[in-house]
């Protein structure tokens, strides 16, 4: 008995030498519904939820989506393959990112779907056109600065959880499961002196915006006259307001946001039109 205890003994510390591929094959990595993750378990997204996020989106070919916490990576994969978008995926567990660019291998789509090992509250996605998720609302919360950083117009999409008082632009249910979706807006809050160019133009004045998030409102002075905003919205870079002048007609602004500069068309009331510019103060 002795000998054969030495005899496996001996054989054991033979098969420890010997190369992986010579011991047999390799375990494959395969996620597990529920297992921990640096700040979530891994639950994985439905492939129809998936789609009704890219496409609530309106994701294209010229778009780049990054997706926060990719896990298996079948967003990020979905974006390249089904809209031909270029995407990133950027996952925090090693395992995991080396199953997902498997997989995105496997799509096809290993060119325009990467999938980083990385910290999302650590590494910059600040060139997306496309921002998703699926995280937990204390970690969406935490992104909300960086989010709202982003580039003005950006998309910003949400399986299951919101971003507190920052109300989504829209809000889908897909088989029991919400999805949020916002427009990082531009920043608009401030004084700006608002003037008309070429013919119809309307008189010069002061605009006073206030804005919480995409929400805006705020007063315009004609004179001796300070009138409140109607129907004021932001979504992105576009930004319409109406008044009602001293003549008692309504005027209607239509244009987009370009940093410290504004632009766009006006209509009043009366038939006349005419462009407009502001330039902040």
């Amino acid at each position: 008995m002795a000998w054969h205890r030495h005899a496996a003994a001996v054989l054991v510390a033979a098969l420890a030498t010997l190369p992986a591929a010579a011991q047999g094959p390799a375990q494959v990595y395969e996620p597990q519904v529920g297992q921990a993750g640096k700040d979530v378990i891994w639950v994985p997204t439905p492939d129809a939820v998936v789609e009704r996020m890219l496409r609530m989106a309106q994701v294209t070919a010229s778009d780049t989506v990054v997706d926060l916490g990719a896990g298996d990576g079948k967003i990020a994969i979905a974006a390249a393959k089904h809209f031909g978008a270029r995407a990133l995926g950027i996952e925090f567990n090693p395992d995991m990112v080396a199953f997902a660019r498997r997989a995105a291998e496997r799509a096809g789509v290993a060119g325009r779907a990467r999938i980083v090992q990385g910290d999302i509250f650590a590494t910059d996605f600040s060139k997306a056109t496309v921002v998703t998720m699926y995280l937990l609302p204390a970690l969406n919360l935490r992104l909300r600065p960086t989010l709202l950083a982003l580039r003005p117009g950006t998309r910003i999409v949400s399986h299951s959880f919101g971003m507190d008082d920052w109300e989504p632009d829209e809000l889908t249910t897909l088989d029991g499961r919400r999805i949020f979706f916002w427009v990082v807006p531009a920043e608009v809050a401030g004084a700006w002196r608002l003037e008309g160019a070429g013919t119809g133009t309307p008189p010069r004045a002061e605009l006073a915006l206030e804005q919480r998030y995409q929400k805006i409102g705020g007063s315009v002075a004609l004179g001796p006259v300070l009138a409140g905003l109607r129907d004021a919205r932001l979504a992105g870079t576009r930004i319409a307001f109406s008044y009602v002048d001293a003549r008692g007609l309504r005027l209607d602004f239509a244009g987009r946001v370009d940093g410290p500069r504004m632009a766009g068309t006006f209509r009043a009331e009366d038939g006349v039109e005419g462009r407009w510019t502001a330039a902040k103060q």
